[in-house]
């Protein structure tokens, strides 16, 4: 915090039991924290700490492996999409409709980087991240599903398009 950092992650797996401590330290400081997990124990355990943020990581730091179907796995484990705890999936997100996918399927947001990073496709992922129309479950209940948003929210003409739902072959794959 004194160095004018604004949070810190914390990796579950290399912590262990500890996690609890250091997620209470780092609120004590002012600081914001993301939990990642990349098993349900891990989840489990970051939601026994009260974690706020938890991303669930494709990757397995302690073998060295990806797994991509990690984060659609253990989507279930979270009491839903859009707080109190927000959640995120990441690790080898590569393209745009495994992002959507992700978001469908209840995460609040994804975490890139290779995909984008000096990227000439970085457009379309912020673009795909900034559609509105992408909404958290929770929000359904506003009868704002037939409105599509620009990305800095104002309403668009037209109706929605290219957006994946629950109901599409393949979503839940």
């Amino acid at each position: 915090k004194e160095a004018g950092a604004d949070g810190i992650l914390l990796v579950a797996s290399v912590l262990g039991p500890a996690l609890e401590n250091f997620l209470d330290q780092a609120t004590c400081m002012g600081l914001e924290t993301i939990v990642e997990c990349h098993t349900a124990n891990e989840v489990e355990a970051a939601l026994a700490a009260l974690a706020q943020n938890i991303m669930v990581s494709n990757y397995d730091r302690i073998r060295g492996e990806y797994h991509p179907d990690q984060a659609y796995k253990l989507a279930g484990l979270f009491p839903g999409s859009g707080g109190p705890i927000i959640t995120l999936a990441g690790g080898d997100i590569t393209t745009t409709d495994q992002m959507k996918k992700l978001l469908a399927i209840g995460y609040d947001g994804v975490v890139v980087g290779k995909a984008v990073m000096g990227s000439t496709r970085a457009p379309e992922f912020i673009k795909c991240a900034r559609d509105r129309t992408l909404l958290p479950a929770e929000f359904s209940q506003w009868g704002l599903d037939n409105y599509e948003f620009d990305p800095e929210g104002n309403l668009m003409d037209g109706p929605k398009k290219d957006v994946i739902s629950a109901g599409d072959e393949g979503t839940f794959e």
